[in-house]
C-alpha cells in the first residue's frame, strides 16, 4: 500500500503539490490523471524518494522508500524510461540492476522473455526505439517481482499489442493482491485498466474514488435516438422538458432523460425509432469535466469549445 499524507512539494517560489493526501490500495490498479504539469510526476518523484518532500510525507507500507530494506523487490518503478546508460546493453542493464540485490541471472533472462526483448537484448540501448526503452523500463520494475508497481506513462511509445500487455500486466499484478499505480493520457487505457482513479490538478486532489463512481458523478450522461421523423421527434422531447442535440449523423443526443423514457415519449406520439442507444459516460468526458479549471495550457479549439 501507498499512502501519501498531506504532502506539498515546492520548487523556489512554486508549488507543485499542494496539501495532497490519498491512498493506493492493494489488490487494486490505481489511475493518477491529470492535465501537464498537474503533479503527477512530482509526486511520484516524492512516493520513490528521488525528491524530497517540502512538507508531509509519501509511505510505502509504511516506512519512507529510503527506509525500505529491499526496494527492488518491494517496489519496482518505471519514471523515466531513458534514464538508462546508453552504452550498455539491455542484459547487462538488467544484469547490473539484479547485482545490487543478489537477483540471480535467471531473473534477468525470465523478465527479458517476459517484455519481449530477447531479440534485442544483447544491443547497446543507445540504439533503442522508444517502444523498446519502455520495455526495458517495465522489465527494470518487474525484475524484483515486486509487490507495488509505481508505472509512470507505461504505454508510451508502445504498438498496439504492447498496449494491451501492459493492460494485462497491471490487471493480473492486482488480481495476485498486489499494488498497481500508474499513470496515462490514454483515458481509454485507464478506464479499460483502473479500479481506482486519482486526479490531480494544479497540484491538488479533484477526485479520488472507484472508476464507476468518478463516470457516474459527470453530468454529461445522454440517449442517443434516430428516426425517420427526427426533427419532429426533437421538438416533442424538448416539450417535454429535455435537451436535444443533433448529432453529426442525423441522429439526436437527448440529455435529461433515460433511454426508457424516450422510448415511451416517442410510443405515446407516434414516432417510430431506428435507434435508441443509452450513451455511456467516458472517462474522457469526466476527465475534461473535472480537470476544466485546472487546465494550465489550453489549445485553440479546446478554447473555442468552452466558449461554446
Amino acid at each position: 500500500m501507498i499512502e501519501v499524507i498531506d504532502m506539498t512539494k515546492r520548487y523556489g517560489a512554486k508549488t507543485a503539490v499542494d496539501d495532497v493526501s490519498f491512498t493506493v490500495q492493494s489488490g487494486k490498479v490505481t489511475g493518477f490523471l491529470g492535465p501537464n504539469g498537474a503533479g503527477k510526476s512530482t509526486t511520484m518523484r516524492v512516493i520513490m524518494g528521488l525528491d524530497a518532500a517540502s512538507s508531509g510525507r509519501a509511505l510505502i507500507h509504511g516506512k519512507p522508500y529510503s527506509a525500505l530494506s529491499s526496494p527492488l523487490t518491494t517496489v519496482g518503478a518505471l519514471l523515466d524510461a531513458k534514464g538508462v546508460h546508453k552504452g550498455r546493453s539491455a542484459r547487462n542493464h538488467l544484469l547490473a540492476l539484479a547485482a545490487t540485490h543478489r537477483i540471480p541471472r535467471s531473473r534477468v533472462e525470465e523478465v527479458i522473455g517476459l517484455t519481449g526483448l530477447e531479440s534485442v537484448a544483447g544491443k547497446r540501448v543507445g540504439g533503442f526505439s522508444l517502444g523498446m526503452g519502455q520495455r526495458l523500463g517495465i522489465a527494470a520494475a518487474l525484475l524484483g517481482d515486486p509487490e507495488i508497481l509505481i508505472l509512470d506513462e507505461p504505454v508510451n511509445g508502445l504498438d498496439p499489442e504492447g498496449v494491451v500487455w501492459v493492460r494485462n500486466l497491471a490487471r493480473s499484478f492486482a488480481a495476485e493482491g498486489r499494488t498497481v499505480f500508474l499513470s496515462s493520457h490514454l483515458m481509454s487505457e485507464v478506464a479499460q485498466t483502473a479500479d481506482h482513479v486519482v486526479v490531480i490538478g494544479r497540484g491538488r486532489i479533484i477526485a479520488d474514488a472507484p472508476l464507476d463512481t468518478i463516470l457516474n458523478g459527470v453530468t454529461r450522461h445522454g440517449v442517443r435516438v434516430r428516426s425517420p421523423r427526427m426533427g419532429e421527434l426533437a421538438a416533442a422531447l424538448v416539450r417535454r422538458g429535455w435537451q436535444v442535440s443533433p448529432l453529426p449523423d442525423g441522429a439526436g443526443q437527448v440529455v435529461g432523460a433515460t433511454s426508457e423514457q424516450v422510448g415511451e415519449a416517442a410510443a405515446q406520439d407516434g414516432f417510430t425509432l431506428y435507434e435508441l442507444t443509452p450513451q455511456a459516460t467516458t472517462l474522457e468526458e469526466a476527465y475534461m469535466e473535472l480537470t476544466h479549471d485546472s487546465i494550465e495550457y489550453r489549445t485553440a479549439a479546446t478554447q473555442e469549445g468552452d466558449a461554446r
